[in-house]
């Protein structure tokens, strides 16, 4: 598949190359399996981003640059793509809050989500990863309750705590919705679907 897609981009049908990767190994359903975690709940009733008026948007916004992301993480061969979703958006929003970025614990959420309907390496929901920080009065730090990429027993401890969630809300299926979300709020998760070949 790499070598027929690379000669298409040598003869000008593609506008891109591709590599052999860590995935490279698996077959598309192995790749789906491991890797795609988010378990989507549509009919859900879920408080919606009202978007605030903005008269100019800025032609680009990168909170990397303003210190609000942190260095990119590897979930490994379990389907927890769902915290680590949870825990960046919800790492650039405790920036935001207190100047601090800090790591927040994938693991914690994997291992102790269950209750909210999260399944560990199995899948699982952003809302219920936050659903479970606000009732759970906290997340733990990275440092403190680091990845495993396998679920274990739940060890979260209330003094290892640097994130709360008071609350959260969906941004609508529009562009226009994200792009002010993005350029008002900050980072901003998304789950999407990296099992085609195309992705």
């Amino acid at each position: 598949m790499i070598d027929l897609h690379n000669e298409e981009y040598n003869l000008g049908r593609q506008s891109f190359t591709l590599a052999m990767n860590a995935f490279g190994d698996m077959t598309q359903e192995e790749f789906r399996q491991v890797m795609n975690g988010h378990q989507n709940q549509m009919c859900k009733k879920r408080r919606v981003f009202r978007e605030p008026y903005i008269a100019e948007i800025p032609p680009r916004v990168d909170w990397r640059k303003e210190g609000y992301v942190t260095p990119v993480k590897n979930q490994g061969h379990c389907g927890s793509c769902w915290a680590f979703s949870a825990t960046g958006a919800l790492e650039g929003q405790m920036f935001r809050k207190t100047g601090k970025l800090i790591s927040l614990s994938e693991q914690n959420l994997v291992d102790c989500s269950q209750a909210q309907g999260n399944k560990g390496c199995n899948g699982g929901l952003m809302d219920n990863a936050f659903q479970y920080v606000k009732s759970n009065g906290g997340l733990d730090s990275e440092e403190s309750y680091p990845y495993q990429a396998r679920v274990g027993p739940c060890r979260y401890r209330p003094e290892d705590s640097v994130a709360n969630d008071t609350g959260f809300v969906d941004v609508p299926g529009k562009e226009c919705a994200l792009m002010k979300a993005v350029a008002t709020v900050g980072p901003i998760l998304v789950a999407i679907d990296a099992s085609h070949l195309s992705f």
